[in-house]
């Protein structure tokens, strides 16, 4: 049996996500709770470039898109990096804010990481 990974929530991702309507929190959270047992979700896009390491979910919920983004590259955890409703006027693509965000909260995610390593012995 696998151990269950703990989630860490950066910055406001955990507030963001229990702003989002109660069908996308459950199907995002079901796939955050598959990700912590070690599971891909079927659904999961891997991000490139500057984000590579991230991984994105999409939700469709009422003529809206809701996204949260999350890495397991860290060992031992699953890091919540940016959960966020998609308002990009540019079809597909990510607003370039949400991209600088998700950027930013990698990089302190990475560094949590290593800051958290160096206490346990």
């Amino acid at each position: 049996m696998t151990t269950k990974k703990p989630i860490r929530w950066m910055g406001g991702s955990r507030r963001d996500l229990s702003n989002m309507p109660d069908a996308v929190r459950k199907d995002f959270g079901g796939a955050l709770d598959g990700v912590q047992q070690g599971r891909t979700p079927t659904d999961a896009k891997s991000l490139k470039g500057k984000l590579k390491g991230a991984v994105q979910l999409s939700e469709d919920h009422d003529g809206e898109t809701y996204r949260a983004v999350f890495t397991i590259e860290l060992e031992g955890a699953v890091y919540v990096l940016h959960c966020f409703q998609k308002k990009s006027k540019g079809g597909i693509a990510t607003p370039q804010a949400d991209i600088d965000l998700i950027e930013r909260r990698l990089k302190d995610a990475r560094a949590l990481h290593t800051q958290l390593q160096r206490k346990t012995p």
